[in-house]
């Protein structure tokens, strides 16, 4: 699907080879803010999980897309969550997983591709997300792909002990 390819990354399905990456993911407690987990996963249910990740989107209100290099290694994901068909709408989340993959444009040309097949297969009106208020790095990513702040959550999410403010970002199809 040309759609999904980008010059550095594509998106791909998520494939049963995934297990251990996912698994490494959901584990790594220093992005479970970001992911708002609060405990771990087995890989008998990540297993479980990627038997069922090819379902489609309008049954399950969710995508969640591999970001892959050319050379078939798994550098992230990408997720479309609360797919919404009657008021056109999803969530979007990303993750690069090791900090040596990052601030490399992978997540820019990620969201991209994302957003272009959103807005054209399937014919969503707008996307949104939801952002630590000193997440500044995936802040900086969703307005340079012209996500517009329309909200600020005080006090929204209780992380180490306090309360953090969380912004709400929005892109509307032109």
């Amino acid at each position: 699907m040309i759609t999904l390819k980008g010059q550095k990354i594509y998106l791909r399905a998520l494939e049963p080879e995934d297990l251990e990456f996912i698994h490494a993911i959901e584990n790594d407690e220093s992005v479970w803010e970001i992911s708002k987990t609060q405990t771990p996963y087995s890989k008998f249910l990540i297993k479980q999980y990627l038997e069922h990740a090819q379902k489609d989107i309008f049954e399950v209100k969710q995508l969640r897309l591999v970001i892959s290099s050319y050379n078939e290694m798994p550098i992230g994901l990408i997720d479309l969550f609360d797919f919404d068909f009657k008021n056109s709408r999803a969530g979007v989340g990303i993750l690069i997983k090791d900090e040596i993959n990052r601030e490399k444009g992978y997540g820019s040309e990620a969201l991209q591709l994302l957003i272009k097949y959103s807005f054209t297969h399937l014919g969503l009106h707008q996307l949104y997300c939801n952002i630590s208020e000193d997440n500044e790095t995936s802040i900086k990513l969703f307005k340079n792909q012209g996500f517009k702040e329309v909200g600020l959550k005080k006090e929204w999410n209780y992380i180490n002990d306090s309360f953090k403010n969380e912004y709400l970002f929005q892109l509307i199809k032109k």
